[in-house]
């Protein structure tokens, strides 16, 4: 049974219900799907008006306020704070509700992460992802010396019981961030002169034996099962195909499709441009099938003002993230009975697709967008015949 009629808001939400409805349909809900939304903003503004509170009064405490009266009248929807989530980011959209304040406790260690993102953001000019996970990793180091003048007492003992606490249970590569992370704050406190000596010295690198397996790609035949798993007569399938041929022909990392723009695919040069990491930008020639792939999507996509190619398919509409690019790979592999792979192994997989057609390591390096040619070297491992080539005989072996 569908819901039938669209839900009056009174209280003194009730001028905006009109406005969030369109707002609704522009984030791509059905008339079905905002029905209960409107629901939720009239229970709100009704509650409003019998605490006599106004719109601008709706601070987090407030919020937490209203749901525990739902919960308290025995309601079992609607009770969370994520669950305001779309009501709060309309009204905050149209300056009715405040934005929530940052919390500060303005202490020692507030004021060393403040001035530790600075340095991240304009002396090293990291990517904002790459600073939040250095803030993170600091935050965690420096509250176990938040104590008055315990960070300029630091000593190499204390970074290694950091580390010796937090990195056994990581995988290789988490560790390794921490590593990066820890290193990149005792630099900064010791040029700031928060510490007198170098402790940066003391933080031990991570035995990776990650690089003794060869680079593991996908046969081609595998590359076309999860290729047909995608049902291109739904925009999600047009979406998912255009994803996965990106990812093994270009060898896209999950991170550079979904920041792919509407502007950087240059139909007239049949050129897409990159945006790699640490804000590295790189022109690569568009194949015709995934330029093919990419029409196919674009003619089907939503019309939003947002200007990131792929978008979520579900309201609220919005573009996508490494994360659901991740999950578009470990789907199409549930799709077509494979065992899950990572977006990273269809990277590898154009790599190694390139090596097998007769490309240098050069050309490789250019396509992958590695800043340095040792990173491109480790597929020279999966060229037997190459390598077979290089290898001087066996001493007493026959020839």
């Amino acid at each position: 049974m569908g819901w039938v009629g669209t839900p009056a808001v009174s209280g003194p939400l009730a001028e905006h219900a009109a406005g969030f409805a369109r707002w609704l349909a522009a984030e791509g809900y059905s008339a079905q799907g905002a029905w209960p939304r409107l629901w939720q903003l009239d229970h709100l503004s009704r509650w409003l008006e019998r605490e006599q509170l106004r719109p601008e009064e709706l601070t987090p405490a407030r919020l937490e306020q209203f749901l525990a009266a739902r919960r308290a009248a025995g309601y079992l929807t609607w009770v969370s704070p994520r669950s305001l989530r779309v009501p709060l980011a309309f009204l905050r959209e149209i300056g009715v509700v405040p934005a929530p304040a940052a919390i500060t406790t303005g202490g020692p260690i507030d004021e060393l992460l403040c001035e530790y993102r600075r340095y991240l953001e304009f002396e090293r000019g990291l990517a904002p992802k790459t600073v939040e996970i250095f803030e993170r990793v600091a935050r965690m180091f420096l509250t176990e010396h938040d104590q008055e003048g315990a960070v300029g007492r630091l000593t190499a003992a204390d970074v290694t019981a950091f580390l010796a606490r937090g990195c056994p249970s990581r995988s290789v590569s988490s560790a390794q961030q921490v590593v990066t992370a820890l290193r990149s704050l005792l630099r900064c406190l010791h040029v700031t002169g928060e510490i007198e000596l170098p402790l940066r010295w003391a933080v031990p690198g991570v035995a990776d034996r990650r690089g003794l397996s060869l680079p593991r790609g996908l046969e081609p035949a595998v590359v076309l099962k999860l290729l047909a798993s995608c049902d291109r007569r739904t925009l999600v399938g047009r979406r998912n195909y255009a994803v996965l041929l990106l990812m093994a022909r270009l060898g896209l990392r999950a991170g550079e499709v979904a920041a792919m723009q509407l502007e950087d695919l240059d139909w007239h040069a049949g050129e897409l441009l990159v945006r790699g990491k640490g804000d590295r930008h790189a022109r690569l020639p568009l194949p015709v099938n995934v330029g093919e792939a990419l029409v196919s999507y674009l003619r089907w996509r939503p019309r939003r003002e947002c200007r990131v190619v792929f978008l979520c398919v579900r309201a609220p509409l919005g573009p996508v993230n490494s994360s659901v690019v991740s999950q578009i790979v470990r789907a199409a592999c549930d799709r077509a009975g494979l065992e899950r792979v990572g977006a990273h192994r269809l990277r590898h997989t154009a790599a190694t697709g390139m090596l097998r057609a007769g490309a240098s390591l050069p050309e490789i390096a250019q396509v992958l967008r590695h800043e340095r040619l040792e990173t491109t070297v480790q597929y020279a491992r999966i060229d037997r015949r190459a390598l077979r080539e290089l290898a001087r005989p066996w001493p007493g072996s026959a020839t």
